[in-house]
C-alpha cells in the first residue's frame, strides 16, 4: 500500500469538485508573482465597493467625504480612522440623535 505524502486539507471551496479545486490551485501556483498582486488589487477594489455600497445603503444622505471617512472607520478602526481623519462630524456619527 503506498502513503499519500500530502496531508489530506480541508477544501477552500465546498462546491467545487476536488479535481477542478487542484486544476484552480495548480494555475495559482504557477502564476508570477506580478499577476498574483494583480489579483490581489482587484480583489481589493471589489471589496471596497462592496463596503461604500453597503456604507451608502445605510447612510443615503451621506456626502462622499463622509463615505470616504466611514470607509476609514472600516479599514483602519474608529480610533486611528479618527486620529488620521479627525472624528466624524456629530450629525455624521452613528449614536447621534
Amino acid at each position: 500500500m503506498t502513503e499519500n505524502p500530502r496531508p489530506k486539507t480541508a477544501s477552500l471551496f465546498p462546491d467545487t469538485r476536488p479535481e477542478a479545486e487542484a486544476v484552480l490551485i495548480g494555475l495559482l501556483r504557477q502564476a508570477p508573482p506580478w499577476r498574483k498582486l494583480h489579483m490581489v488589487g482587484q480583489l481589493n477594489q471589489t471589496v471596497r465597493t462592496l463596503a461604500l455600497s453597503g456604507l451608502r445603503a445605510r447612510h443615503p444622505e451621506a456626502t462622499p467625504q463622509e463615505l470616504r471617512r466611514r470607509l476609514a472607520d472600516l479599514v483602519l478602526g474608529p480610533d486611528l480612522a479618527a486620529r488620521a481623519y479627525g472624528p466624524l462630524k456629530e450629525q455624521e456619527r452613528p449614536d447621534a440623535h
